[in-house]
């Protein structure tokens, strides 16, 4: 059974975007295993606290992700 783990960083989704990242994730894995499989494909958000994750080993923080999507990083 398939098990899609999506990482994201705390307070960055709304809980209406992370059920429209469930549903459209569920749907590509469905896409290309077939539908008999949708009763046993898991997908699951896990969250991480602000600073809790690091690229090039400087923390990511939520306001920094939050630039990101508004065009606004550095």
């Amino acid at each position: 059974m398939p098990l899609v783990t999506i990482d994201v960083i705390k307070d960055v989704f709304t809980p209406a975007q992370k059920k429209d990242l469930i549903t459209k994730v569920t749907e590509a894995m469905i896409e290309v295993e077939g539908e008999n499989m949708r009763p046993v494909t898991w997908v699951r958000i896990n969250e991480f606290h602000s600073g809790d994750w690091a690229i090039g080993g400087k923390p990511l923080r939520t306001s920094d992700v939050q630039a990101l999507a508004t065009g606004k990083a550095a």
